[in-house]
């Protein structure tokens, strides 16, 4: 049985279009899942035709009708009410409208497992939040659309290589007063799921340090005495194969190079990301965990710079396709 996986092809003004086509285009991918994309046809066709590459698909009006021919690709066209070209290479209230009302159909059909994950091509927070999303990120608005109150990160992947924060989205100086031994231990036990789900049978989770050189013994602030060493603690006891802290420096070379861990724990965006980033900013991938249904996107964003071009690198999207297919697959085999 092969898992199916909604695709939408994010905001129309980037190189969503155009890396959603160049994924679909190889046969391969199209062979590991059944796929039912949700968004404007002509928007595929434009990506089709930016990145020169085609596929056959069967436009179908609504999931029901979906998944009838293997190796074929469903399309639900989806379009707004007012039905006007999109304005490209800017963020908009329409481009963000788009993808929300995308968003909606297709975590919807995903919840009801009628699709069991979702891969979406880059959105733009900027036109997101102008089409009236009010939460930080599109993560915290999955979880109000799915009615979903546990707990969820987002989770930043390069290769094999996972890593997930305490902190997301919040002003430097409020990381310290947000630390606790609960939230670290939440992050371990996230991330040490979303791997498994992924297909890793034992994960090995590195946890870092706030503050320069591991706090030098409480030197330069004694968060890792305090607070984050008694949580690593509490996460073995759990049962979790958690070590640290780690020096935020050296872990990723340890982790990437040394092979020596499969997830870190960073305890602010930055502290993470900057890491993956510069490791690989083509390869990454997000994925939004804890949340009740695989979702996963490239990590990177719409790229307004490059559109049109037909220079789009799909290599963050395949990865991302990779990771969802794998965990659609774990939640059709439960």
């Amino acid at each position: 049985m092969k898992p199916r996986i909604a695709v939408l092809l994010g905001d129309p003004a980037g190189i969503g279009p155009e890396l959603i086509a160049r994924l679909l285009a190889q046969a391969g991918n199209r062979a590991r899942a059944e796929l039912l994309i949700i968004g404007d046809r002509r928007e595929l066709e434009t990506g089709m035709q930016i990145a020169d590459q085609r596929f056959e698909y069967e436009v179908v009006g609504h999931a029901d009708a979906a998944f009838r021919h293997a190796g074929v690709p469903s399309l639900i066209d989806f379009r707004l009410p007012d039905d006007l070209p999109y304005e490209r290479a800017v963020s908009t209230e329409r481009g963000g409208r788009y993808s929300l009302e995308a968003f909606k159909q297709a975590l919807a059909l995903t919840q009801n497992n009628v699709t069991q994950g979702m891969l979406f091509a880059p959105v733009n927070k900027t036109s997101l939040h102008m089409a009236g999303m009010k939460t930080g990120d599109e993560m915290e608005w999955f979880a109000g659309q799915l009615g979903y109150t546990g707990s969820f990160c987002e989770f930043n992947v390069l290769d094999e290589l996972w890593t997930s924060r305490v902190t997301s989205h919040i002003a430097l100086k409020d990381v310290s007063e947000k630390l606790s031994e609960q939230r670290i231990v939440g992050a371990v036990q996230l991330i040490h799921d979303g791997l498994k789900r992924a297909g890793n049978p034992a994960p090995r989770i590195a946890v870092c340090g706030f503050n320069p050189h591991n706090g030098d013994n409480g030197a330069f602030g004694r968060e890792e005495i305090d607070v984050i060493a008694p949580a690593v603690e509490a996460a073995r006891k759990l049962g979790y194969d958690a070590r640290g802290p780690f020096p935020a420096d050296t872990i990723f070379v340890r982790a990437r190079d040394q092979k020596a861990f499969d997830g870190v724990v960073t305890m602010y965006h930055d502290q993470g990301q900057i890491a993956m980033k510069l490791m690989g900013f083509w390869r990454g991938v997000t994925v939004h965990g804890g949340l009740p249904v695989p979702i996963a996107t490239p990590a990177h964003g719409t790229a307004f710079d490059i559109h049109g071009r037909g220079k789009a690198d799909v290599g963050a999207t395949q990865k991302a396709f990779d990771i969802v297919t794998r965990m659609a697959m774990d939640r059709v085999s439960r």
